[in-house]
């Protein structure tokens, strides 16, 4: 028996820094989702924080590298307690509205991936992909995160938290954390956004000041000299069942230095991926084991992507750099080439991604409230 298509609405754009790169992750997912299983409604966040309808002027996303969001759309709202239903809102005629039975969440940096949207789409009872509020709260904030691994007894590199009243010279921090090579970034920033290196106490000054542009709070961190950075893909099905797909390595080109924001998505040679990772059974197995220890100690649930750094010189030394509760979904990007590699199709993955979505909220709902 033919199963009935479900509407899921496609949500992109969003305040944040990684506006655009959410709009190409949203047409890769797009066309990844199955239209003989599923009716996309697409639901574009403007940079005013207003959620606009967007079907029309984006092709059904074939061909089509980025979404947009076309001037006029009808604004809509999700109905607090209305199990899925949107209200639009179009000018002065009378609202209608659209039930959605699931959201897919393709949104980066604040105001997206921390926590907000996800306790709107709670309170308006309709499943979502990805982390809850707390999971994706705590991996956004990289100072909660770390010491929340830490506590764990989980690896990170030493680093110092600073706000615009704990600033610190650029010669106490080398001599807290033990080197002169120092990256700085914002506590709550995706996609390398407002990340710079740091050799000097005038580079020093100016990393502080770019990371100041985007977050209150900015992390200060000890830099593994050539590190190799891996990462790894984690993902939960309906069941609860948390895997951890084969690892990828990036390899920055020369003139990046590290992965930055322009080597991920502006430079088309700013980096090279290498799926599966060159590294020894034994430290894969343990990397991955890693990666799903750092998805539960935040309280992940359905997807995550977990980097980490390898020293070169003891490739027993393995740092976690952090974990992306929505991770890029650009064609270039690592997450789904991860569980491709591993035998996983996007369309699949997308599946099993909103298959989590509905179970959970299932089980939410069974829970007593009172």
């Amino acid at each position: 028996m033919t199963q009935p298509r479900k509407r899921i609405g496609l949500l992109f754009g969003g305040r944040s820094a990684e506006h655009e790169v959410s709009q190409m992750s949203a047409a890769n997912v797009l066309r990844a989702l199955d239209p003989d299983r599923y009716d996309i409604v697409l639901i574009g966040i403007g940079r005013d924080g207003r959620w606009l309808l967007c079907d029309s002027g984006n092709g059904g996303g074939r061909g089509v590298r980025s979404l947009e969001i076309p001037e006029g759309a009808p604004q809509v709202a999700p109905l607090p307690g209305g199990a899925g239903e949107l209200l639009v809102m179009n000018g002065n005629a009378a609202p209608a509205s659209i039930r959605l039975d699931a959201v897919v969440p393709v949104l980066h940096g604040p105001n997206g991936e921390d926590g907000t949207v996800q306790g709107f789409l709670q309170l308006a009872g309709v499943p979502y992909v990805g982390s809850g509020v707390l999971g994706s709260a705590a991996a956004m904030d990289k100072d909660v995160a770390k010491r929340l691994l830490r506590d764990r007894g989980l690896p990170v590199v030493p680093f110092l938290t600073l706000t615009p009243r704990t600033r610190v010279d650029y010669r106490s921090a080398a001599d807290t954390l033990g080197t002169s090579n120092l990256f700085v970034k914002p506590a709550n920033m995706g996609s390398s956004v407002g990340v710079s290196r740091a050799f000097s106490a005038e580079e020093f000054g100016r990393a502080c000041d770019h990371a100041f542009r985007y977050d209150s709070k900015v992390l200060v961190e000890s830099s593994v000299t050539g590190a190799r950075e891996v990462e790894c893909s984690v993902l939960e099905n309906a069941a609860g069942e948390i895997k951890a797909s084969p690892l990828g390595e990036i390899l920055p080109a020369d003139n990046h230095g590290f992965y930055s924001y322009d080597a991920k998505y502006i430079d088309a040679d700013g980096a090279m991926m290498r799926i599966p990772a060159e590294l020894p059974s034994k430290l894969t197995q343990r990397i991955q084991e890693l990666a799903i220890a750092t998805f539960q100690a935040l309280g992940c649930e359905g997807l995550a992507r977990v980097d980490f750094f390898v020293d070169p010189k003891n490739e027993e030394n393995v740092f976690i750099n952090e974990a992306n509760t929505l991770p890029g979904f650009t064609a270039i990007s690592m997450y789904p080439k991860l569980w491709e590699a591993g035998g996983l199709p996007q369309s699949e993955l997308m599946e099993v991604l909103i298959g989590h979505a509905i179970a959970r909220h299932e089980r939410r709902n069974q829970l007593a409230l009172v």
